[in-house]
């Protein structure tokens, strides 16, 4: 990371694809960190920011957008370090009233852990962290509260999910009809493509300073699911399942068609868009899984490989 140029005062942990990249800035004795994983992870999150804060406080964390694998650690880190939490404006209802559905949680069957929050930024608001100023910018698409946080003296980009390396996010809204995931993509990837960037700091995967190849691959995954609508739900039932599979380590195959069945995610991907039933599309998962060495048979299960 260092051929990257990051600043001295940032620090990216990478994490695997269960949980997201948390981002810890420090500010002489104190320190903000950006993102905190999945729930499974949370101990091994807490011990990792722990030996990384080396003595100084835990003063903030904030989050780029509300999903389990951004904000599974949360409560862990706000009991082990009393540190105040920050979330999008647009998330905080949901995050208030602990609505599951809202936070997609139940919506996608994964895990959470109820935290309280004490602020909220908003697209416009600054803020400073590790000794830069950083701009919150709106982000929606993957999430249609999400923020990425720009420090323009730097060009760097803390992108959450609105921008990998080789594409983006989900597109929850879009696949469930809930929003127009796809446009607010689109006016997303124009935005961030306005920006002045040398490197960008991923919510999954390395960070990486090839950002107009990023943009160029972003643009077009956008205009693959904007062609086949089938294809966008098919990447978001293979990658949620996968992401399930990781967490379980294992799943039985003749409980999966009722898993696809009664997942709000699952089964309105297939009502909308696909058309298979429970018991086809486990199949077709399947083998899916197999193909792209996520996942192996052995006896009835499914296995996370």
């Amino acid at each position: 990371m260092s051929a990257l140029r990051l600043p001295a005062t940032l620090q990216v942990f990478e994490r695997g694809w269960l949980s997201a990249n948390n981002v810890l800035l420090v500010d002489g004795e104190e320190a903000t960190l950006i993102d905190s994983g999945y729930l499974s992870h949370a101990p091994q999150t807490v011990a990792l920011v722990g030996s990384a804060l080396g003595g100084r406080r835990l003063d903030r964390l904030i989050n780029t957008h509300s999903h389990s694998d951004h904000i599974g650690g949360n409560a862990a880190l706000q009991r082990a370090f009393g540190c105040a939490i920050c979330v999008p404006a647009g998330m905080a209802p949901a995050v208030e009233r602990w609505d599951e559905a809202a936070l997609l949680l139940s919506t996608a069957g994964q895990a959470g852990e109820r935290f309280r929050h004490d602020a909220v930024l908003a697209a416009g608001d600054s803020f400073v962290a590790g000794e830069l100023a950083w701009q919150a910018l709106a982000a929606p698409g993957h999430d249609m509260d999400a923020l990425a946080f720009y420090n323009p003296e730097r060009r760097l980009l803390i992108s959450g999910d609105a921008l990998w390396r080789d594409g983006f996010g989900i597109l929850f809204a879009e696949v469930l009809g809930t929003d127009d995931g796809l446009g607010a993509t689109r006016r997303t990837l124009e935005a961030i493509g306005r920006l002045a960037v040398d490197v960008v700091i991923p919510g999954h995967g390395a960070p990486f300073a090839d950002f107009d190849d990023a943009m160029a691959r972003a643009h077009a995954r956008l205009r693959a699911f904007e062609a086949d609508g089938a294809r966008m739900a098919r990447n978001a039932i293979r990658a949620c399942v996968a992401f399930d599979l990781l967490a379980r380590r294992r799943l039985e195959l003749d409980e999966l068609p009722r898993l696809l069945a009664e997942t709000p995610l699952y089964r309105e991907a297939d009502r909308r868009f696909l058309g298979l039933g429970a018991e086809a599309l486990a199949d077709w998962l399947v083998g899916e899984l197999e193909r792209a060495g996520l996942a192996r048979r052995e006896g009835g299960a499914l296995l996370a490989v």
